[in-house]
């Protein structure tokens, strides 16, 4: 039924995979259902194994591992087609063969559960981000999708976590990890709701009747390890360790209750049973890991139990665990049973039914995980052992286990994960987790065995041989009627079986062969050249008298379908074995198919009633295993630990070994031992046994000797540990002769027996510093190149990751002698080389004349590009005379004599004349090269003259070639609303504060409270005496600083702006008080600097009454004046690095190391929907010294500029690739083909990467390749600026390099300022003159009326005539409080980024337009900054324009004080309820409480009446209730 389920899945599968996406979903859904129905298989702890679309996609080209960057791997599962892998803080989306998909999580995350919802195409995540606790629904096709978050809390462990239920209505059942009844978690088990649909909403664990959970009675410790649903039937089960009684139980759940309304959840816990599972009667067991074994009926289990009082004990055990087993069971309470602790239930253990083990294995083990397949008769395990083994075991339908296989060993010290699940559909791999590594391996390898005879003697269920191909393979490779499958029992390794017994009359020996098949398999069979055929098919017979003595041999011949099978036996002739009754010559009696006498002395012919499954061992035993011998002893074994690879020459010391023939190595897995032939020695009445010990697998073996009767004598254990490894080596150079120290670092170094090179002799025996550094002397070897390094472990080498370089011989050529104090120092000239050479390697030996011999200490080797220096000292012997010297370096030796002097005595006049000649060649020399350099030297002034006149030609060009508009409109201006232009002015520094003024109070009650103590204090301050007085008290303290000034200013506006014409009444009184001060009897200074809060008052209102004419007026010629800056400096080169620009106003952002350029017309792409398509196409403009960034700017903000709003996307966001012959490349700042000048990386540019004019970019959006880290742009390094470079290179000191440097001079792009200038003048010109234009119909300019009139008035009455102070008092309250802090700020009006550059250039502008008020003439010269010079032709039509202004608002009609108040008022409905004035009012309240008693004093001296103490002292009191009342 499993098999026709299976191909019907298939079947589905290809058809789900052709058919189109609308009808693959219905038929996935129907492949979902028709799997649960057919699968034997379960839901294992939390996941589902699935068998959706795999075996439509399967490839034999399969990685197979997989590695985590972000730590260790807690839990994986399998989706459609996809497998899910989480750790601590992220989960990854990948194939199964491992490829990657999709990543999501951040390193704030905490996940712990992690369950696949196949009915709503979903995965359900459950964990804790920054200490938040929430689940998550995510979408399972792929998961960086998230279709529902919610706030709840599931436990701070990895729990267990699996849905239960039918596809009608399923439920997510959540076992706390670890759990004792706390007020924190006070459930071990809930049901929480997988729909909005069901009882409670998404994730709710209630339903009509309350909570439904079982929890453990108060006391209690448990440990929920494992649980599952059946797929055959609903039923629910889970298992717990009990940490309390140190027992294993067992929970079951009814899940059809799961379709009872309205309480599904309730009744569900309600059938809530138990048992205890028991493996040994009076022991204690901690269960570790478990495996339900696939089937219909019973309900077989098996788990791995570690001994609690010796953790090294383990064992697996089968159990029947079918629910009709269960009963009540104690320790547990279920939804609203009360959970006291009740002695009575905790001690009656009657209450718990006791479930024992069906069958216990691998014993005494190392084993920590588990999981269970069937096929067909047989149960197949596979265990995790905590040595890194990955073992299977196979057992019969009698539960007998074959002999273990290890599938997997790893060298790595980390743990299996104690979940291991299979491919789904296919069962061909099994995945698991180790460490940050996932990985996936065979459970079978069919294809190793090639005949039959090795398919079928190898019991692997998962194998059997396919007549058709004529191989061994799995049985989904294979038609159904041409696989032949390995029999049911596990012991009968052979394909045929053959037994010899004795006829009923005692006459004839019958020989019968019976070949070990299933029962449904049909065959043929016979024994050739047998001239008796015997009783049955497949059998002969033979007189005993005329069977040979030496046996005979026959030939069996069987054939199953079109496969024939041979197999020769040799059958023994009973009566022949004979001896001394032994065990030995019995269990030879045994294994030849005899019977051994009853009474134990003779073997002889089996009789036809005789068993023929007896056991050597149960007939053997009892019987002398030597006869007067005495047994022999082992006292030691050497080495007791090896590597898996084994060891050569082991040694056993003990007594009475001269009859042992092998040593014997069993270990708790090996079924058949493994043994080593001895050489037997003696020395000094010791006796020793020399062997080899073979490979083995990681863990603990018995080791025992073996005599001639193969009986097993004396104990030893033996380790096998994980292989060495040989990472590096120090040096990794020696010379020819040899003799040099060679360093090995690696691991498990203790292991190496010998080193080799290129494996090759001579073996070295290496010298063990450490477990991970040993050393070894290298050989000679004459012929220079490099050496593969191998170190042997038995019969295996291991090969080191790096090569040992061999180079010549170091070259010593001379030395001199210099006596130094009282000792002699020697200096030894050496060739230079790649040696490397140390004082440590290099011994010399200095012999005088006498031939005495004096040993010279090296002190020091000096090193040179050409040549090197050995100094070594000989003491006390400074006036000794060396002759020669020896210097020996490993295997080398080398003599040096001292140089004789010949004393040859050269003439004079020779002296002379060699003397004369060398000084004319000198003179002749020196004279060529001056003139080399004078002729060079002229050449280069040549090119500089001949760079600087055309870059003067061309700045003379740009001014006269440059136009005068840039851009004449925009698609929209983007205006900032009120709020953030207000809140900008007000507040600049930005900041949560600034954030609160513009968000309202949620919570209603504290409104209530706030409203009533917020209400009296607005009132408070609408006392004009207190209002004053208030601000006085402030201004006269010390440690009230201009900062508390300016926000206390602004945090009044906010209060006080409903209400702006008792703010203005204010702030006139403020002024005028301002002004009698005497700090202020210079009047020209007067609202010069913010050092008072009525002066930062002031600003805050000039930005209030006029925002409107700067919306409607000033807005546009403003933006455009910003967007001709941007465009004109974009028609020149930017540098990334430092922001300078060819085309500037101002001098100190001038690029003018800036080299030659080419202007690009691209156009652009934008990626839309996941199929390739593409936007309409758009063009821009840029250059080809551009880097990426610059471009990927360019191309926003024509978008911008262009549709009036924001691509949906930002810069960091998206990538930009360039088309070239059709293929589309990514452009990138910084990769392989990057230049680098020195250490600095040279940014990329459209000039690197070959782009022409006209073509073509895409937009696409970036993607993200590591998981570890957020996409980060080469800005936001800390090193960026000295890291990188564009248009202005370091300063790299190559001399190499000076033919290629240019002269570069500042003042020749003077000129581009100039150009710039000329290109916005009429946008600046268009700006000022619309500022100080004064037209009838603007409202919002009734203010500046009224304001400058109110000075005049001041002036009046202070009797001040003088006009320039009147000039003064004006141009500081408006232009310089207000339009410079817009001109300089235009982020304070538009939503834009305001680069330095841009803010440099507008200080030029603003500076431009403060001059234009100044009342001094500008005094110019040579030495004027360029900023003044820029604009000082157009500064005295400025002011023209500037008096001008002054004198028609002086002559406008005055204001009525009515129509004044009514514009104030209409300002204050149309901005009515845009800040939270409560905050504010809270904010000012703050200050009040800082300074109330000088607030107090500063009322008294000015006669305030008492009704503003008593409402002062109410506000505090109310505001001090409110604080209690928030803190309660």
């Amino acid at each position: 039924m499993l098999r026709k389920g299976n191909q019907g899945i298939l079947r589905a599968c290809t058809s789900a995979h052709k058919s189109d996406s609308s009808v693959r979903v219905k038929r996935l859904r129907w492949v979902s259902r028709a799997y649960r129905r057919s699968s034997l298989t379960v839901k294992m702890g939390t996941s589902f194994l699935l068998c959706l679309l795999v075996i439509c996609s399967y490839t034999f080209c399969e990685k197979t591992h997989w590695s985590s960057s972000s730590g260790d791997i807690v839990n994986f599962a399998f989706g459609i087609h996809k497998l899910f892998v989480q750790t601590d803080t992220w989960i990854y989306q990948m194939s199964l063969d491992f490829t990657l998909e999709i990543s999501n999580g951040t390193n704030y995350n905490t996940m712990v559960t992690l369950v696949p919802f196949l009915g709503n195409g979903s995965l359900i995540v459950c964990g804790s981000s920054s200490n938040n606790p929430y689940c998550e629904v995510l979408d399972i096709n792929d998961i960086s999708k998230r279709t529902h978050k919610e706030g709840i809390s599931i436990g701070s462990f990895p729990n267990v976590a699996f849905l239960i239920g039918d596809h009608s209505g399923e439920f997510l059942l959540v076992a706390i990890k670890h759990s004792t009844r706390t007020d924190e978690i006070d459930a071990l088990v809930t049901l929480r709701s997988t729909s909005d649909q069901q009882p409670g909403g998404i994730f709710s664990k209630s339903d009509s009747q309350g909570t439904a959970a079982i929890k453990p009675i108060d006391g209690t410790a448990v440990e929920v390890v494992d649980g599952f649903e059946l797929t055959t039937s609903p039923e629910v089960y889970l298992f717990v360790n009990v940490m309390n009684g140190s027992t294993v139980k067992l929970l079951s759940l009814d899940s059809s209750k799961t379709q009872k309304l309205p309480s599904p959840k309730t009744n569900t816990i309600d059938t809530l049973q138990g048992a205890v599972l028991q493996c040994y009667a009076g022991e204690s067991w901690k269960l570790l890991s478990s495996a339900v074994i696939p089937g219909v009926s019973p309900v077989l289990w098996a788990g791995v139990f570690e001994n609690k009082t010796n953790p090294s004990d383990s064992v697996v055990a089968i159990f029947n665990i079918s629910r009709s087993l269960t009963g009540k069971v104690s320790g547990f309470c279920k939804n609203t049973e009360r959970c006291d602790k009740q002695p009575e239930e905790i001690t009656d253990k009657h209450r718990d039914k006791v479930l024992t083990s069906a069958a216990l294995l691998l014993k005494k083990s190392s084993i920590r995980s588990v999981a269970a397949l069937r096929s067909n008769y047989w149960i197949v395990l596979f265990c995790g052992t905590e040595t890194g083994l990955l073992i299977r075991v196979v057992l019969d339908q009698s539960f007998k286990p074959g002999c273990p296989t290890v599938l997997y060993s790893s060298h790595e010290e980390q743990l299996f994960s104690r979940k291991m699940l299979f491919n789904p559909v296919i069962h061909t791999h099994i995945y698991l987790a180790q460490g940050t590594q996932m990985r996936k391996i065979p459970i079978a390898q069919c294809d190793v065995y090639r005949s039959l005879s090795d398919c079928w003697s190898a019991i692997d269920p998962f194998c059997g041989w396919c007549v058709s191909d004529h191989k061994c393979t799995f049985e989904h490779d294979c038609s159904i009627s041409d696989w032949l499958s390995v029999p049911g029992t596990a012991k009968k390794r052979e394909v045929i079986s053959v037994h010899m017994n004795r006829d009923a009359a005692g006459q004839d020996i019958v020989v019968t062969a019976s070949p070990n098949l299933n029962e449904s398999i049909s065959f043929s069979c016979s024994i050739e050249e047998c001239v008796s055929p015997g009783p049955v098919a497949c059998s002969c017979s033979f007189s005993s008298d005329s069977f040979p003595a030496e046996g005979l041999s026959i030939k069996v011949n069987i054939t199953v379908q079109k496969e024939t099978h041979i197999q020769k036996i040799h059958l023994k002739n009973c009566s022949s074995i004979r001896g001394a009754p032994t065990s030995a010559l019995c269990k030879e009696c045994i294994s030849a198919g005899c019977e051994w006498s009853s009474s134990g002395s003779e073997c002889g012919w089996r009789s036809p009633t005789a068993s023929s499954s007896a056991d050597t061992q149960d007939v053997c035993e009892g019987l002398p295993s030597v006869q007067n011998e005495t047994k022999p002893e082992i006292l030691s074994m050497t080495p007791s630990e090896v590597s898996i690879h084994g060891r050569k020459d082991a040694i056993i010391t003990g007594k009475n070994l001269k009859s042992i023939t092998k040593v014997r190595f069993q270990g708790t897995l090996d079924c058949t031992p493994k043994e080593s032939q001895v050489l037997y020695s003696t020395s000094g009445g010791s006796e020793f046994l020399k062997f080899d010990i073979p490979r083995g697998t990681k863990g603990t073996v018995r080791v025992c000797v073996l005599t001639p009767d193969d009986q097993c004598h004396g104990t030893a254990k033996l380790t096998y540990d994980a292989p060495p490894t040989c990472r590096s080596l120090q040096p990794k150079t020696t010379w020819a002769s040899g003799g040099r120290n060679i360093s090995i670092l690696g691991s498990k170094l203790k292991f190496v027996e010998q080193v080799w090179h290129d494996n090759s002799p001579p073996a070295m025996t290496p010298e063990l510093i450490s477990e991970t550094h040993l050393k070894y002397i290298s050989p000679t070897f004459h012929a220079p190149g490099e050496v593969s390094v191998d170190v042997s472990v038995g019969n295996q080498s291991v090969r080191c990751s790096q090569k040992l370089s061999y180079l010549p011989n170091p070259q010593f050529t001379g030395f001199t002698a210099t006596p130094t104090g009282n000792n002699l120092d020697i200096v030894i000239q050496k060739t230079a080389d790649s040696l490397g050479l140390n004082v440590s390697e290099i011994q010399v030996e200095a012999l005088s004349g006498g031939e005495e011999s004096y040993e010279c200490e090296v002190q020091d080797i000096e090193h040179s590009d050409a040549a090197s220096s050995v100094i070594c000292e000989i003491n006390g012997k400074a006036r000794l005379s060396i002759e020669t010297i020896k210097i020996t370096v490993g295997g080398f030796s080398h003599t040096l004599k001292k140089q004789q002097n010949l004393g040859y005595i050269i003439p004079i006049p020779i002296v002379i004349m060699l003397a004369l000649c060398v000084v004319l060649v000198v003179l002749y020399l020196n004279r060529k090269k001056q003139k080399m350099m004078r002729k060079q030297m002229r050449r280069e002034l040549d090119d500089i003259e001949c760079d600087i006149r055309n870059k003067i030609r061309e700045g003379f060009v740009d001014m006269q070639t440059e136009r005068s508009e840039l851009i004449s409109s925009t698609a929209a201006i983007p205006f900032l609303d009120y709020k953030h232009f207000a809140s900008r002015i007000f507040f600049p520094e930005g900041g949560p504060l600034s954030t609160a003024m513009m968000n309202d109070v949620n919570q209603l009650s504290v409104k209530e409270k706030q409203e009533q103590s917020c209400h009296m204090l607005s009132q408070l301050l609408r006392d004009q005496l207190f209002l004053t007085s208030f601000v006085h008290a402030l201004e006269e303290q010390k440690s009230f600083q201009v900062k508390d000034k300016c926000m206390v200013a602004s945090l009044l506006t906010l209060a006080l702006h409903d209400d702006l014409p008792y703010l203005t009444q204010v702030m006139e009184r403020l002024l005028s008080e301002l002004m009698e001060q005497p700090s202020n009897a210079q009047p020209k200074l007067l609202l010069r600097r913010t050092e008072s809060i009525v002066e930062k008052l002031l600003t805050n209102w000039m930005s209030i009454c006029l925002y409107g004419f700067l919306r409607e007026c000033v807005g546009q010629p403003l933006y455009l004046l910003v967007c001709a800056l941007m465009e004109q400096t974009s028609k020149g080169p930017v540098d990334s690095i430092t922001g300078k620009a060819l085309y500037t106003l101002s001098e100190d952002w001038l690029l003018w190391q800036a080299q030659d350029f080419k202007p690009l017309r691209l156009t652009v792409l934008f990626a839309v929907g996941t199929e390739g398509e593409v936007s309409e196409p758009l063009e821009i403009c840029a250059l080809d010294c551009d880097t990426v960034e610059q471009v990927k700017e360019k191309i926003l903000l024509t978008f911008h500029r262009k549709f009036g709003f924001r691509y949906t996307q930002q810069l960091r966001d998206i990538d930009i690739e360039y088309e070239r012959e059709g293929c589309y490349m990514a452009l990138q700042e910084v990769d392989s083909s990057t230049e680098v000048k020195g250490n600095v990386i040279k940014l990329n540019t459209l000039k690197h990467y070959k782009v022409a004019d006209g073509s073509t970019i895409k937009v696409i959006t970036r993607k993200i390749d590591s998981p570890k880290s957020p996409t980060q742009s080469l800005k936001e390094e800390p090193d960026f600026e000295t890291k990188y470079c564009h248009l202005i290179d370091p300063e790299v000191m190559d001399d190499r390099c000076a033919e290629t440097k240019k002269l570069k001079v500042k003042e020749i792009y003077l000129p581009k300022l100039l150009s710039t200038k000329v290109a916005v003048h009429s946008h600046v010109e268009n700006l000022f003159r619309t500022i100080w234009g004064t037209s009838n119909n603007n409202r919002p300019l009734h203010a500046v009326k009224f304001f400058f009139d109110f000075l005049d008035g001041q002036a009046e009455s202070r009797k001040i005539s003088d006009p320039d102070v009147l000039h003064i008092w004006k141009t500081n309250s408006l232009p310089l409080r207000f339009w410079i802090n817009i001109l300089k700020n235009p982020q304070f009006v538009f939503d834009l980024e305001k680069t330095p550059h841009l803010d440099g250039c507008l200080s030029v502008i603003a500076q431009a337009f403060m001059d234009a008020f100044s009342l001094t003439d500008q005094q110019l010269g040579k030495h004027t900054p360029t900023n003044k010079l820029l604009y000082a032709k157009d500064i005295p039509l400025y002011k023209q324009e500037v008096r001008a202004y002054y004198k028609r608002v002086q002559e406008q009609a005055p204001l009525s004080g009515q129509d004044f108040k009514d514009f104030l008022q209409e300002e204050s409905r149309k901005h009515e309820h845009v800040f939270n004035e409560s905050v504010a009012l809270c904010e000012i309240y703050k200050f009040m409480q800082r300074y109330f008693n000088q607030i107090e004093q500063k009322l008294e001296q000015n006669s305030a009446p008492p009704r503003l103490k008593e409402e002062l002292h109410e506000v505090r009191r109310l505001f001090e209730s409110k604080k209690k009342t928030s803190w309660e």
